[in-house]
């Protein structure tokens, strides 16, 4: 039985499309395994809005987009003289990210009409040019008029207050560059900054690279369920599992699909800036101490214990009682009383979409309550090839 994502497709594509209206300069993102929905058919999506560039984190990932989406493919990391940047075949649909001067001569060496964007450094202190190797980037373009300058790239952070006065800042290294564009290419500002910079810099166009907000700006276009493989009921102290653990009280062991492959129990570090994060994260350690473990598992409207580790592809969980057993059960908090009559069913048969339970639980934290799942069996479920398109 999969583990599969629904989507109300409407409302997902909705989210874009106020997204885009709110940014209409806006370049798509999409990434890694896709934001969870498959970086192919984010590129269609792409497409669909009618945009004339998207942005891939790496070379690698141009094969999944490259015959989906028509227009300009911009790659966030940037390019080196080795490696799959290097043995990239010229395409000139293709705008590099560069952030050395070394590497800026040399892929003119390569290709002197290449399209690319220089990359000042921000603080996030990650790539990027200085304020001095800018302005000799500037110089060096003198020298190559049939080089495709872009833009400047400016990549910041996610978190802390404005970046308005760091990109004040930036800008005027731009200036001082006296580089031949007008294009700042931006991650991570607020509409309110993006208003402030456009009327601050007249003569220049902002395009925010936005992929989170895009694709998962809608929590509840989104919602994954798992489907009940077997319940055993069990007494305080039986053992059970790969690990030998004993049952804490009478109650009830379900197993359930999505496990470790599905990204089940797989969480990046937050390194949590507050004291309420810390304080967090501390009382997290604790149960996880103490063997209760959160899943993000719902069942009757309820966040459920891991029961042990969740197994590669299922994932054991107990209940203290002995409820009505569904038949699925909904992951973490993105529940409705049953998948919305115009969602599309992405089936783990494709790993993108299946992998997608990693992406979501990111949000967690910020979704509302769950609601009950009800008795309902996911068993069929439409091709993903075809399932989002009508």
């Amino acid at each position: 039985m999969s583990l599969t994502l629904y989507v109300d497709q409407a409302r997902f594509r909705g989210n874009q499309h106020l997204t885009l209206g709110r940014a209409p300069t806006l370049v798509p993102v999409t990434k890694g395994n896709g934001y969870g929905l498959g970086n192919t058919r984010l590129a269609d999506e792409a497409r669909l809005l009618g945009v004339d560039t998207l942005a891939v984190g790496t070379y690698d990932e141009l094969a999944a987009v490259r015959d989906v989406f028509p227009a300009s493919l911009l790659v966030l990391t940037p390019w080196r003289p080795f490696g799959v940047a290097a043995e990239q075949q010229l395409d000139p649909r293709v705008i590099h990210t560069v952030g050395r001067t070394d590497d800026l001569e040399a892929l003119l060496r390569r290709d002197g009409a290449s399209r690319f964007v220089l990359e000042r450094m921000t603080s996030m202190v990650r790539h990027g040019f200085s304020a001095a190797g800018l302005r000799e980037a500037g110089a060096i373009l003198a020298a190559h008029p049939d080089a495709r300058l872009e833009g400047v790239a400016l990549h910041l952070p996610m978190t802390g207050a404005s970046h308005l006065s760091e990109v004040q800042r930036l800008m005027t290294d731009v200036v001082a560059a006296d580089l031949p564009t007008r294009t700042i290419w931006v991650s991570h500002l607020t509409d309110a900054e993006l208003a402030e910079l456009a009327r601050s810099w007249p003569d220049y166009t902002f395009r925010p690279r936005i992929g989170t907000e895009l694709w998962l700006g809608d929590r509840g276009a989104l919602q994954v369920r798992a489907s009940v493989l077997d319940a055993h009921g069990v007494k305080r102290g039986d053992v059970f599992g790969y690990r030998g653990r004993s049952a804490p009280k009478d109650g009830t062991l379900l197993v359930v699909s999505g496990g470790t492959a599905h990204g089940i129990g797989l969480e990046a570090p937050t390194g949590g800036n507050t004291i309420r994060d810390r304080a967090g994260a501390i009382a997290r350690g604790g149960l996880d101490a103490a063997g209760f473990v959160r899943s993000p598992f719902s069942i009757g409207g309820k966040q459920r214990l891991f029961a042990e580790p969740p197994h590669m592809q299922a994932s054991m969980l107990f209940l203290p009682t002995a409820p009505p057993c569904p038949r699925s059960v909904t992951r973490s908090t993105y529940a409705s009383a049953s998948p919305p009559p115009a969602s599309t069913a992405w089936s783990s048969a494709n790993p993108d979409a299946a992998r997608a339970a990693s992406t979501l639980r990111a949000a967690r934290a910020r979704a509302s309550a769950g609601q009950a799942a009800t008795p309902r069996a996911t068993s069929t479920i439409a091709s993903p090839t075809s399932a989002s398109r009508k």
